[in-house]
């Protein structure tokens, strides 16, 4: 990271944490340079770069000041008219009953949907590839696949590349976590990890506590295995509830808990770390096994990572999955989980089930890891999906009715909103199909199709033209569908 990078970083933490407010005087140019030991030039050059991502303006002849039109630092640039999500707007704080999930033909219309390139991808579960070095990891791909040993065929099996699995160990370990590399697994993407997971710790018939609203996938995965889906409600700020997660533990036989405990998909919440050590202390107490899903670990928009659940996990109970695709490397398909306790009987079930993920596309990301520069990539990406956070809010405040809530993520690349009680999302979601725009309508985060009104979009694709009059198209759908006030 250059030096002007760095103290922009530093001055922007400082605005997200509120202790340079909204309208405040940043120091002076000559006042950094003689305190940081910086050269002018590099402060000008980190307050251009905090200009260009809209956290500070320049006043003529009075020096630069913290954007006063900030109404969230996260959310910097632009004032956004729109109202946040509040706790109960997500799912009611009571115990549910067991549900058998039948989501999928749902899911599918969803996925068929954005596969037509001239469809706005607002509904897609990805964010946009062009955000991604790809031709520099082709490069990883060439040179790993040149040098690649003919025997790794076979002594790469399972677990997996080793070079890949210690540069992962080596990532938790700067993280602050010390993990041996015998817990690591790689596999076919999170999706395949997960599904490893939870055939580790259950049987077909048994009850899984999830995230109410849930990613979708991770319904498709219990009607896979013939689970029953138990719903813990989700707080927009804090994640998953605990008091109901602690009562429905000790009303039913839950054998396994699945939580994204960081940008939750679809409404963008995260676990403060305190309330992730107490979930894992409850789950402890339950002797229930924690399947962590933490693919958007990486997108966080502060100074510092999140730490995952995994970090307070002292008995091999949480069963870390990560993956590159939201990262780095879509299409490669390389995931991993961290198994703890689990570790062999996972190991066992990828062998029973796809031997092993593929083998160039592990050695090119361990290529990448080591030689192609991957946290300059992902600050460059993170700044990016910023600004696309920033671009979709505005639009939001300017085209949606007033009456609509939003999540309010600090990573990821999701918007929950929801919308007026009279809309129906699964209208929306036809309506504006038929004009080229996709969506994610709320009943297809829950096996009971709650969250009618609600709908979750994808700002992972750079802003423009088209994604302005795409949202200005929904807002219009959307009032139509509102009583006229």
């Amino acid at each position: 990271m250059k030096r002007y990078e760095k103290f922009a970083d530093d001055i922007a933490e400082l605005i997200r944490s509120g202790v340079l407010a909204a309208g405040q005087r940043v120091p002076s140019v000559r006042y950094a340079s003689q305190t940081h030991g910086i050269s002018p030039s590099t402060v000008f050059q980190a307050y251009y770069l905090l200009e260009r991502r809209g956290l500070i303006r320049a006043r003529p002849r009075s020096g630069y000041f913290v954007n006063d039109s900030l109404i969230n630092p996260t959310f910097a640039g632009q004032r956004f008219d729109v109202t946040p999500l509040a706790a109960d707007d997500l799912a009611s704080s009571r115990v549910a009953e067991s549900t058998e999930v039948d989501v999928s033909e749902l899911v599918f219309s969803v996925l068929e949907s954005i596969k037509d390139p001239n469809t706005v991808p607002f509904g897609s579960a990805f964010p946009s590839a062009g955000l991604f070095p790809l031709q520099r990891l082709a490069r990883s791909l060439a040179s790993a696949t040149r040098d690649m040993d003919p025997s790794m065929v076979v002594s790469d099996l399972s677990p997996g590349n080793p070079v890949l699995r210690r540069q992962i160990a080596l990532r938790y370990m700067v993280a602050g976590q010390m993990l041996p590399m015998e817990e690591l697994l790689i596999t076919n993407g999170a999706l395949e990890a997960l599904n490893l997971c939870l055939q580790a710790v259950t049987e077909p018939g048994d009850l899984v506590a999830i995230e109410a609203p849930a990613f979708y996938a991770c319904l498709q995965v219990l009607e896979r295995l013939k689970l029953k889906a138990v719903e813990i409600p989700v707080h927009p700020h804090t994640g998953i509830d605990l008091d109901v997660l602690e009562q429905t533990l000790e009303r039913h036989p839950i054998k396994a808990c699945w939580s994204m405990t960081s940008f939750q998909n679809p409404t963008g919440a995260s676990v403060p770390e305190p309330r992730k050590k107490a979930l894992v202390e409850l789950l402890r107490r339950h002797e229930v096994p924690l399947i962590e899903d933490d693919v958007y670990a990486e997108l966080y928009y502060g100074q510092n990572a999140p730490k995952p659940a995994k970090a307070f996990d002292t008995e091999g109970l949480v069963l870390h999955c990560g993956s590159f695709a939201k990262s780095l490397a879509p299409g490669y398909r390389v995931g991993w989980v961290a198994a703890g306790r689990y570790a062999q009987k996972v190991e066992r079930l990828k062998l029973m089930t796809s031997l092993c993920a593929s083998m160039p596309a592990q050695a090119a990301i361990a290529d990448y890891l080591q030689h192609g520069g991957y946290d300059r990539h992902l600050r460059k990406l993170r700044h990016a999906l910023e600004d696309q956070l920033r671009a979709m809010l505005g639009a939001v405040a300017r085209y949606f009715p007033p009456q609509t809530r939003v999540s309010q993520p600090s990573g990821g690349y999701f918007l929950w909103l929801e919308l007026p009680e009279q809309v129906d999302s699964l209208k929306v979601f036809h309506i504006a199909l038929a004009q080229g725009i996709s969506i994610a309508p709320g009943p297809l985060f829950s096996p009971t199709r709650r969250f009618q009104n609600c709908i979750r979009l994808n700002y992972g694709t750079p802003w423009s033209e088209t994604s302005e009059r795409a949202m200005e198209t929904l807002g219009k759908v959307i009032r139509s569908m509102t009583p006229r006030e």
